[in-house]
């Protein structure tokens, strides 16, 4: 039998509502953009982004997630971090409470030098106030539309220098770089020098003599080849610490599959506590690497001990009566983070 115009067209009919209806049911890609300032192979991606990538791509829900990772500022620069994930510009970024402290003072806490060392304690005290349902999550991140993904609190700051010294009287004067108002208060009462410059741009004003030295952790000084420019630095000390936090926009988050949000959240603390722990772990190689280049290990002595630890004694109170008086509950939070401490 020939077929008729119409019994093709309803042919056509059939076959074309099959295909719309098999298209109904394929899932679009869900795109991520992820942004940071970091360069290429830094260590704070590789212990946090990557493995969150690695572990979403064997997760059933998460089967039509994409992934594009720009580093090294190619978003945005890192104070502009915060606003980009805000916007929906960047769907998961960097996002440095120093570099944004007029938005999220309270998350500065972590940064005073209070009594711990090593990068556990600080991570966790602060993880605990910081997350979903915390404290600094409801008073800060809420506030600013974004959800804490993971977080890392570096170990405790020292002063590298271009020049040798070898006491704190030597160190007067000296423009130090310093990230985030916490720092900023420590040079301060030292009689240094504060000047507040975004990480990436270290190297360059520290190669121009813009500024003589940097606050810094052993870990980061390799990454941003500061050991290369530097000749000096304390040891076992605490000038106060870095808080590092990976966030996404609560409208990005609730527009999530289920699956996806119950993964991520599992894997927030487990990802916390094995960055901090392998923070932990690189810090003495770290020291090792930057003797090997040629810097001096500075450590202070008994007196000099005695002065800092007066010094960094005060910071944490008029830090917090700062914000205290700017209705912003530091107290209470200086007070919640330092019981994390314990």
């Amino acid at each position: 039998m020939i077929p008729t115009v119409v019994s093709v067209l309803r042919i056509i009919g059939c076959v074309a509502a099959l295909t719309l209806a098999a298209g109904a049911h394929a899932q679009t890609p869900i795109k991520l953009k992820i942004a940071d300032s970091f360069p290429v192979g830094h260590y704070l991606p590789k212990y946090m982004i990557q493995p969150m990538i690695e572990r979403l791509k064997s997760e059933p829900a998460a089967k039509d997630l994409v992934f594009e990772h720009y580093p090294a500022e190619q978003l945005g620069k890192a104070k502009d971090l915060l606003a980009l994930t805000q916007s929906g510009v960047a769907d998961i970024a960097y996002v440095a409470p120093g570099f944004v402290s007029d938005k999220m003072p309270l998350s500065v806490v972590a940064e005073l030098p209070l009594a711990f060392t090593g990068s556990c304690k600080g991570t966790l005290a602060y993880w605990n106030l910081a997350r979903p349902g915390g404290l600094i999550s409801k008073k800060e991140f809420e506030p600013n539309g974004v959800r804490l993904l993971f977080t890392v609190v570096l170990p405790p700051y020292q002063i590298v220098t271009r020049k040798p010294f070898a006491t704190l009287k030597d160190l007067e004067g000296t423009k130090v770089r310093a990230s985030g108002s916490a720092k900023e208060l420590v040079l301060k009462k030292l009689k240094l020098t504060p000047v507040l410059i975004p990480t990436p741009e270290v190297y360059e004003s520290l190669s121009r003599g813009t500024i003589d030295g940097v606050l810094f952790p052993f870990n980061s000084l390799v990454p941003y080849e500061i050991h290369k420019l530097s000749q000096t630095s304390t040891i076992g000390e605490n000038f106060g610490s870095f808080v590092a936090n990976y966030v996404i926009a609560e409208k990005r988050w609730q527009s999530l599959p289920a699956g996806v949000q119950a993964a991520l959240t599992k894997m927030g603390d487990e990802i916390v506590r094995s960055t901090c722990a392998q923070v932990e772990r690189d810090e003495a190689g770290d020291i090792e690497k930057v003797k090997q280049a040629g810097m001096k290990m500075v450590t202070l002595s008994a007196a000099d001990k005695a002065v800092a630890a007066a010094a960094m004694g005060e910071v944490a109170k008029e830090w917090a009566d700062a914000l205290d008086r700017r209705g912003r509950a530091g107290t209470e939070v200086l007070e919640a983070f330092k019981a994390g401490l314990k």
